[in-house]
């Protein structure tokens, strides 16, 4: 009898380890491993099921990396090419990034242009921070240096904005301990005033009792006010800390505004670029 249960109890051990060894393994682009059963791959995402529930989640195909089937065939996905892809035409030498810089993003305070000239550094720094806000709901996989730790780390090193461009982006990689560095312009000019005017008036004839005119009074009032609109434009530059340049463009705003806002051309450009994740 006891060889009949020790027999039963190897049969669900090797059932048991069967069935594990019979999992679906998930391999997402930032590292981690899900192993369960993929139950359904459409043109933009995956089902897939734990072992032992039955819950589906659905997982975006750009986020993983490859698929090993229980069957044992390798399923890999293209993802956009990576930053250190992109540039490897680049003239400038390649060299390894430390390993505390890797995939870390750093925003420099971006310049602020008034009509080409230099402006109030309070939009330099919002629009920093605006980066940082968005950036960081799409970029998977990156850490983002917050801007109040990377400016503290840039004031502390001696490189304030005056003295800013006379570090190379190498220098600044090992400040803010960044292999990714983005560096920003907002620039705004002046456009065509927009005028606008109004006016109205009443006047009363005054009569007495033989119905001859005796006078006639009135008043008139008139409104008139003039809406100044910008032209506003947004340039971004991402750097690596070899000094690569691996980003570069400019978009400008489609319609002239009167706050001066540049969400829309910086959005934009986010998106274009290669550190930009849906």
């Amino acid at each position: 009898m006891k060889n009949v249960f020790a027999l039963f109890a190897a049969i669900l051990l090797y059932v048991s380890a069967f069935a594990q060894a019979k999992q679906d393994v998930v391999l997402k682009v930032n590292g981690e491993e899900l192993k369960g059963k993929v139950t359904k791959i459409s043109d933009s995402e995956i089902t897939f099921i734990y072992p032992g529930e039955t819950l589906e989640y659905t997982i975006k195909k750009s986020d993983i990396q490859k698929i090993t089937h229980a069957s044992g065939r390798i399923e890999t996905f293209d993802q956009p090419a990576s930053p250190a892809q992109t540039r490897q035409g680049d003239a400038v030498a390649m060299t390894a990034s430390p390993a505390d810089h890797h995939n870390k993003i750093a925003i420099l305070p971006f310049t602020y242009l008034m009509d080409n000239q230099s402006g109030a550094d309070e939009i330099g720094l919002k629009a920093q921070q605006d980066t940082y806000a968005y950036l960081s709901q799409h970029s998977a996989g990156y850490t983002i240096v917050d801007p109040r730790t990377a400016n503290a780390l840039l004031i502390k090193a001696g490189a304030t904005r005056e003295k800013l461009a006379g570090f190379t982006m190498k220098e600044l990689g090992d400040i803010l301990g960044a292999e990714y560095i983005i560096d920003g312009t907002v620039t705004q000019s002046k456009a065509a005033q927009t005028s606008y005017s109004s006016g109205s008036g009443n006047s009363t004839v005054k009569r007495d009792k033989d119905k001859d005119v005796k006078g006639v009074s009135g008043y008139s009032s008139s409104y008139s006010s003039a809406e100044q609109r910008y032209q506003v434009a947004v340039s971004l530059h991402i750097y690596m800390d070899n000094n690569a340049s691996i980003f570069e463009q400019s978009h400008k705003a489609f319609w002239t505004n009167t706050d001066g806002s540049y969400s829309s051309p910086l959005e934009y450009l986010l998106k274009k670029c290669p550190l930009y994740r849906k």
